[in-house]
């Protein structure tokens, strides 16, 4: 993990993205199964990426039930890794929650709740390519 993951695409404008938790993971484990036109716009140094505590949560919990054995290093020190990667973290607001507990679509996955109503909320795109999270009204770049 402490190789150089991608390389920067140049873009000029500035634009804020919210990681979904497998992009957030694969930066860390396997940066070639993001495109690389995506791993250029979250690396582009004029842009801010935000990873959701939602996402360690989510991270933690995984780990904890066995489900992500291989992100050991990641899930016990998602902040570090945030910091290292250059990326910033996005709190959970009462805005947020409250719009996650109250979508009408029947999502049962907590998480994906929660990252579709910090989209909405904070109008920003999701980097990931969960395609379900768009019956939230979530903005989708993938």
């Amino acid at each position: 993990m402490g190789r150089k993951l991608f390389t920067d695409c140049g873009a000029k404008e500035a634009v804020t993205y919210l990681l979904d938790t497998h992009t957030f993971l694969w930066c860390l484990l396997d940066p070639s199964k993001i495109p690389s036109r995506v791993r250029g716009l979250i690396t582009n140094r004029n842009h801010q990426v935000l990873v959701s505590s939602v996402s360690a949560w989510e991270i933690a919990t995984k780990f904890r039930l066995g489900r992500l054995p291989e992100a050991k290093e990641v899930a016990t020190d998602i902040a570090g890794w945030v910091s290292r990667l250059g990326f910033a973290e996005l709190p959970v607001t009462i805005m947020h929650a409250q719009l996650a507990g109250s979508f009408p679509q029947a999502h049962r996955d907590p998480f994906d709740r929660m990252l579709a109503a910090q989209s909405v909320v904070e109008h920003l795109p999701i980097v990931g390519c969960d395609r379900e999270l768009a019956v939230f009204g979530a903005s989708l770049l993938w």
